[in-house]
């Protein structure tokens, strides 16, 4: 049972660890935070997890400013 729940975490986590080895990982936390954040972020959008109802870019752009703490 264990080794099937890694196996989920695992494939979950896979573009994440995609995007990082390309970038020959993370050289601070901050930017490790920002950059995973980011990540998951585009991901969920990508899946449909977060907007429920309307779809709309202002939405998107809503959701990733709340992620990162910038003011619209």
């Amino acid at each position: 049972m264990k080794k099937y729940v890694n196996n989920i975490i695992e494939q979950d986590h896979r573009f994440i660890k995609k995007r990082i080895r390309n970038m020959l990982g993370l050289k601070s936390l901050q930017t490790a935070t920002k950059m995973i954040a980011g990540i998951e972020a585009m991901h969920m959008i990508k899946k449909g997890q977060i907007l429920q109802g309307e779809k709309s870019v202002q939405k998107q752009m809503y959701l990733i400013n709340e992620i990162f703490g910038l003011t619209a």
